[in-house]
């Protein structure tokens, strides 16, 4: 409250000052400054972020699939997720345009696919990813496009059979072999006071084609012939942490000018 009371203060100041430097000053001097016009603004500066600061954040993940068996298009059907999709991105802004950040991700990506008209397939996997981006726009928490890679670890696997739409067969496999260990991507975006829109895309097939089962000599390969691409757009939240960065103690300023002077006080 007490801050408050300082452009009052230096309005009051400024105008008995003023007032003392005409009754010593010539009369050419008075009069350029009467015949000025005299404006005063008040601001407020942005945060300023000068050491790496910490986000985090959550999203629901609508995601797409390109997908085909032994070359022919397969059936697939949008797949939304928002359990479990959280980040914590640790971010380095080196103006009010310009940053980078980088951290982990958490996701639950996957596909469905009905490759006939009775079987229905839901496979999916949880991975924790690395990005690595760069921010563009009004970094300091206004609106700023993203891009950048990120690679993902496969954590846990999980599928679920139906055959007309009843459920049939359910496992998962911790680091399973059904899909790549490590999963690139690319991504872009757009975030404006927090609330983001992120597409996301994985040129690498999904499935892992030499994954088979059974005994030696009848081994049979389930997604010899599957091929999966998956994109998806992200819709979430990141919260601004504020806490993990300092804010300059004097944020607010008062200009005054008249004509070619201009005199500014920070408070």
């Amino acid at each position: 409250m007490r801050y408050k009371l300082y452009p009052v203060l230096l309005l009051l100041l400024l105008a008995a000052t003023g007032a003392f430097a005409q009754e010593h000053t010539d009369s050419t001097a008075s009069t350029a400054a009467s015949d000025g016009k005299v404006s005063i603004s008040f601001g407020k500066y942005p945060k300023k972020r000068d050491n790496v600061y910490v986000t985090s954040g959550l999203s629901g993940m609508l995601s797409f699939a390109d997908m085909k068996l032994n070359g022919e298009h397969m059936r697939n059907i949008p797949r939304f997720s928002f359990i479990f999709n959280y980040h914590v991105s640790f971010n380095k802004d080196f103006s009010r345009h310009f940053g980078a950040f980088t951290g982990l991700e958490f996701k639950n990506i996957g596909l469905i696919s009905k490759p006939t008209d009775s079987l229905k397939l839901k496979q999916r996997v949880y991975t924790m990813g690395v990005p690595l981006g760069l921010k563009i726009g009004d970094v300091t928490g206004g609106a700023f496009f993203f891009f950048g890679g990120e690679l993902d670890l496969a954590l846990n696997y999980k599928e679920k059979q139906f055959v007309d739409g009843k459920k049939v067969h359910k496992f998962n496999e911790w680091f399973s072999d059904r899909t790549p260990l490590i999963m690139p991507s690319l991504f872009a975006g757009l975030r404006i006071h927090g609330f983001g829109l992120k597409v996301q895309y994985y040129p690498q097939n999904f499935f892992n084609r030499d994954f088979s089962t059974g005994p030696t000599g009848s081994k049979s390969y389930p997604y010899r012939g599957t091929e999966g691409n998956l994109v998806f757009a992200t819709f979430g939240y990141t919260f601004k942490g504020v806490k993990y960065f300092k804010v300059p103690k004097k944020r607010h300023y008062m200009k005054m000018k008249s004509g070619k002077a201009e005199i500014e006080v920070n408070y």
